[in-house]
């Protein structure tokens, strides 16, 4: 079974970092592109980051570029995700998935099979 946990949420000061890790276990997390959601109440869920198989290519929403990493450590089957310079709008709830479908955009929900549970941000001001 496929498993996906979140870590390293919390509650940060406006301009805060933080730094958020998903360990896979199950499969090889190397075969797989990853991607990190988040959503708020209310809100749908929205695109943040993604990571190819290698680590080489990578993929921001607008809202995060220049503030927010996303990176791989294969060896270890786990993803990260840096966040710098948080605002309140980072607010959420975020996931990471892992992507196979040859048929969406890594920014396309639709292509993740496995998520996690989520980890709570929240960005005070």
């Amino acid at each position: 079974q496929v498993q996906l946990v979140e870590s390293g949420g919390g509650l940060v000061q406006a301009g805060g970092s933080l730094r958020l890790s998903c360990a896979a276990s199950g499969r090889t997390l190397s075969n797989y592109y990853m991607g990190w959601f988040r959503q708020a109440p209310g809100k749908e869920r929205e695109f943040v980051a993604a990571i190819s198989r290698s680590g080489g290519s990578t993929y921001y929403a607008d809202s995060v570029k220049g503030r927010f990493v996303i990176s791989r450590d294969n060896a270890k089957n786990t993803a990260f995700l840096q966040m710098n310079s948080l605002i309140p709008e980072d607010t959420a709830v975020y996931h990471c998935a892992e992507d196979s479908s040859l048929f969406y955009s890594t920014s396309d929900y639709r292509a993740y099979d496995y998520w996690g549970q989520g980890t709570q941000v929240t960005v005070s001001s």
